[in-house]
């Protein structure tokens, strides 16, 4: 379940009936607290919030739930040492603090969660394998290109959370100032939507892939109905008929998008 995607917050749950674990906390802590009360998801129930970076649309309520609610927080001693120099960050990452690294396996119960190297201009920069028996899950935001080990995991992966950051014509035409824009469109920066698509259709696992999230929608460069009309058009391309061959969903930025249902 997506609660937030976008500029204005991040946050994504993963779990069973009985516990789960949350992808970044970049929005309000009551606002979590009360979407995932609505699906019947308490505190206890949360194993573990996982960072992939320290910007704040990803990390706004981490340390409270680390520090305040005594979840752990899982995140690269880079990351953990930005979140701490954050002026956003309420509390300090101290005893809630779990160092992972690159390419090594965490266990949170039956999920196995491996860290996976991004390009982005944060202080560490981390993409999510996640496995729960044979089903995997990809989760790969902000990241400026898809680097070989990204690549690998998407071919290799039943469920993808990828970013579609932007329209390239929107962005060429919009507002932001130049030096934005360089930074966007950089190597690490965001992923466009053309690029997305044009990987994904090149390297389609049609065995595996059942359904493609696209994630961090921006606000002024980019909406959902565009995102995805880029995204099936060139699946449909190469002979993939979206709704058939994969399910895709194109998340809002602000909106839950309520709970996904998947095969394990």
């Amino acid at each position: 379940m997506s609660l937030g995607s976008g500029s204005s917050g991040n946050c994504y749950f993963l779990g069973t009936d009985s516990y789960g674990i949350l992808i970044d906390a970049g929005i309000g802590s009551r606002k979590i607290k009360k979407i995932l009360a609505e699906y019947g998801i308490t505190w206890d129930m949360i194993f573990g919030v996982f960072v992939t970076h320290d910007h704040n649309d990803h990390i706004k309520a981490v340390s409270w739930l680390g520090e305040k609610q005594h979840i752990p927080v899982y995140a690269t001693r880079e990351t953990v040492n930005g979140i701490n120099r954050c002026h956003y960050s309420s509390y300090k990452l101290e005893t809630c603090a779990r160092f992972i690294e690159k390419d090594t396996t965490v266990t949170v119960r039956d999920m196995s969660v491996t860290p996976i190297e991004v390009s982005h201009d944060a202080n560490d920069n981390v993409g999510y394998f996640i496995t729960i028996g044979d089903t995997s899950f990809s989760f790969f935001t902000d990241l400026g290109y898809i680097g070989k080990k990204v690549g690998e995991c998407i071919k290799n992966t039943d469920y993808l959370i990828i970013e579609a950051n932007y329209d390239d014509m929107m962005l060429e035409t919009g507002n932001y100032p130049p030096l934005l824009k360089s930074r966007i469109k950089s190597e690490t920066g965001h992923l466009s939507n053309a690029e997305t698509a044009n990987f994904l259709a090149e390297n389609f696992a049609s065995s595996r892939l059942k359904h493609i999230w696209l994630c961090h929608l921006s606000k002024e460069n980019n909406y959902p109905q565009l995102a995805y009309r880029t995204v099936e058009l060139a699946l449909s391309n190469k002979g993939i008929t979206v709704g058939k061959h994969v399910q895709l969903t194109a998340l809002e930025r602000t909106a839950p998008t309520g709970m996904f249902e998947m095969e394990v």
